[in-house]
Parts: structure tokens; sequence; C-alpha cells
């Protein structure tokens, strides 16, 4: 049996390549920001065994006895949840092109490290996917394939001529025309298993064909026969008041177009329909084409392949950028997207205050460094970093019916943690100093 004592204990140097699975960790004297939304605790040492947190201790120099576990000393960082991204894409994009081409196993193997390696350990892919994705799911539960763990809202629900407007193949999409229709697709998701149902409801900016309600208000209908939930792409006001109606669970953006209202806060109240803001998704448009500091920073810089790299440095994009008539639209969207999290924040639905990005929906939404971007605006939206932290790890958690397994740091939980040089509840931007991050009790190689 184990016990603990405080006592002086060496550092023990660690090695990835040589951890397996079940080896027991101990992470020691770290500052703890458990996921809760509760101020940090200092002193903390997290015990991980077989991949789950063991016992979570208190004590300046805290010693394991009777174990053969590693032991790193971590005084003075800070270690919190893996980030949970509850609305991403994995295999769109490749290089800076979007295609049914780049849906490879190869290319979302490589879209999972790095999500992993900055800290991201569950993605959501949102809508678009193949039915690879089933296989690569049921790998990783296997345990034979690494990576940020998947999640997936199979093909989805769009609209005939309409959104998404993005370049997919047919076995990525429905895009029924009818309700009858609709629900026949719904049935055929139900029987691959998917973690959410995804419709999309929009009419992007007034270009496209708009969805057809009686359609989609099926499609929630028949989900939730079948004990499916929906997430909507939405933008107006005017729809997100309709979905909310129709039962919609998830509002997977932001409504961008005007001010939230009492009435629709109201709703998402009492139906406890989860929001996610997705702020870096309007942002994407147009910041690269300016020259923010960040952009000259490593964090930054390793996110980006080297096609994209290349772009964000030529005359011509940033040319494109400024003259393009819906790049102020997209900064006025971004503006009322960050106001209508402050309203739901000040009615007190910081609960139902989701976290996603659209990451890998487009080249320019990059996978890892978005989840962080992400934390930033929702701070310059008026939440605290904890408040934020909260949202990406916990809330996201109970949202995708996670919650007995990941999101908050306790005994029981799966050990998905990151080591941070500095503590994101002063300043949300260290949450870009990652050390380490552990994945099911597995050090993530972050080379």
């Amino acid at each position: 049996m184990k016990f603990f004592a405080f006592a002086a204990i060496a550092f023990y140097s660690f090695s990835a390549h040589a951890q397996t699975e079940n080896a027991s960790i101990l992470l020691q004297d770290v500052r703890l920001i458990d996921g809760t939304g509760s101020p940090p605790k200092d002193h903390v040492s997290i015990l991980i065994e077989n991949g789950r947190i063991s016992q979570i201790f208190t004590g300046v120099n805290a010693a394991l006895h009777d174990s053969d576990a590693k032991v790193l000393s971590l005084t003075g960082k800070t270690v919190i949840p893996g980030l949970i991204n509850g609305h991403g894409h994995l295999g769109l994009t490749e290089g800076t092109s979007v295609s049914p081409d780049n849906y490879s196993q190869e290319n979302i193997e490589h879209q999972l490290a790095q999500y992993e390696r900055y800290g991201v350990t569950t993605i959501m892919s949102l809508g678009m996917n193949k039915d690879l994705l089933y296989k690569l799911r049921s790998e990783q539960e296997k345990g034979s394939l690494n990576g940020a763990t998947i999640l997936t809202a199979d093909r989805g629900i769009g609209t005939p001529g309409g959104v998404p407007a993005v370049k997919v193949g047919a076995d990525q999409l429905y895009r029924p025309a009818t309700a009858e229709e609709a629900r026949a697709d719904v049935r055929e998701i139900a029987q691959r298993s998917p973690n959410l149902i995804k419709i999309w409801v929009d009419d992007s900016l007034h270009k496209l064909p708009a969805p057809k309600p009686a359609v989609y208000a099926a499609a929630i209908d028949e989900a939730h026969k079948l004990h499916l939930r929906v997430a909507a792409h939405v933008y107006y006001l005017s729809d997100a008041k309709r979905l909310l109606e129709d039962g919609v669970d998830i509002l997977a953006h932001s409504i961008r177009d005007q001010e939230i209202d009492p009435d629709t806060v109201s709703l998402i109240k009492s139906k406890k329909v989860y929001y996610i803001p997705t702020l870096q998704l309007e942002e994407s448009f147009f910041i690269y084409a300016g020259h923010s500091a960040w952009m000259d920073e490593p964090f930054f810089k390793d996110a980006l392949n080297p096609e994209l790299a290349e772009v964000l440095t030529f005359p011509s994009y940033k040319a494109g950028v400024q003259r393009d008539k819906t790049t102020p639209v997209h900064r006025a969207a971004l503006q009322t997207a960050m106001g209508n999290i402050a309203r739901l924040r000040e009615a007190g639905l910081g609960d139902l205050i989701a976290f996603g990005t659209d990451s890998g929906a487009n080249p320019f939404r990059i996978q890892g460094f978005a989840e962080h971007r992400e934390l930033q605006l929702m701070v310059q939206s008026g939440m605290t970093p904890l408040e934020a932290i909260h949202s990406a790890t916990s809330v996201n958690a109970r949202m995708l019916n996670m919650s007995e397994r990941i999101g908050t740091i306790e005994p029981g939980k799966e050990a998905d943690l990151i080591v941070l040089g500095a503590d994101p509840a002063t300043d949300i931007k260290n949450t870009e100093k990652i050390e380490m991050v552990f994945h099911h009790g597995r050090q993530v190689k972050r080379e």
C-alpha cells in the first residue's frame, strides 16, 4: 500500500520514449488549476498511474514511498487539464488547400499530433468527415493510435447549393432537400455511432440559398428520437432563435450579426443550450494581414505549415485582405461576438459558454495555435482566465458527455494534463508556455 511523507526527494530525469501507458509518474509540487473554475492551489502533487490520476495531495516536499513512480520535481510550474476543442475539423486541409483528397490517414494523424503537442488532448471533428474517422477512432480506443482523442459528428446536414461552402466529397456531407430526406440521413448517420449530429443553418452573408426551417427541424427531431444531440452552425440571431425553439443542443458558433437580446438569453438558459463562441474564426479572416507581435513568436511560427508560412509573407495576400469587402464585416462580427459573450456571462450563463475554434476548417484556422488564441480572445471579451480555462475543460467535457473521464484534474480521471512554465490565472497567454503534455498519462513528444 502506498503512503506519503514529507521529505527531500531527488529529481529523476524522465524520457517519453521509455514511458509506457502503465508507468507511474509523480508531478511534484505544482500550482494546480483543476478546471472546475476554483482558484489555483499551491504545493500540489499529482500521482499518475495506469494512465489515470491516482491521487492528489498537498505538501511542499511530498515524497512517495513503496512505489516505482518516476518523480518530476516541478516547483514553480502550473498544471491545467488538457484542452478540449468542441468545434474543430480534421482532414480538410493540407498545406494551403482544402480538398477531399486531403482526407487521408497520414494527414489526419499529423493533425492529431499537432493538436496534442499544443495541449489539445481531445478534438470534436464537427462535420464533413469521411467514414475513415470511425476507423481511426476505433484504433484509438484500442490504444493503437496516438494523437488528440477523436470525437466525430460524422458528415453533417447541409443545404443543397448552400452551406457549408467548402470543397468536400459526396461522402463527407448530406444535403437533404426535404424533411423526409433529412430524417433518412440522420438515421443513416446514427448507424455509425457518431458523438454528435451537425447541421448548418446559414446563407453565407446572403450569398447562398438559405436552409429550409422544416428540413433542419426534422433533422433535430429525428436525432433526438435516436438519442443523439445536435450542434448547429449559426450566424444570425433570427436563426438562433428558431433553432432554440426547435430544440438544438449546441450553438456551434457565436451569434454575430447583432446583439443578443434578453429573450434569446432566457431561451439559452432555460433550455440549457451550450454556446461555442469560435472568436478566432472571425479574427483569422484578417489578423494575419497585419503584423501582431505574437506572429514573431515560436509558438505561432511552429504551428504553421511551410506553404501557409510563405503565403502570409506575400504582399498580394495582405493587399487582398485589405481590399476584400468582407473584411470590415468580419471585424464587426468579431466585436459583436465578443460583446455577446460578455452579455451571456453577465446573465450568469458561464457554465454554458463552451469552447471551440473551427480550427482545421481552412488553412488560416491553425490547429493547436487557434485554441490558445481563442482563450485570449475570450478573456478580452470579459471572462477571467480561470473562466476561459473552465470553458475549455470541464464545460466542454460536460457538453460532450465526457465528464466522468476528462475535463478536470481529479482522482479517477484520465491523466490529460498540461505543465506550464507560468501561471495562466495571472495572464492567459501563459497557456502558451507549454513544458510538457500528458495524454492518457503518456508524456507527449513535442519536437
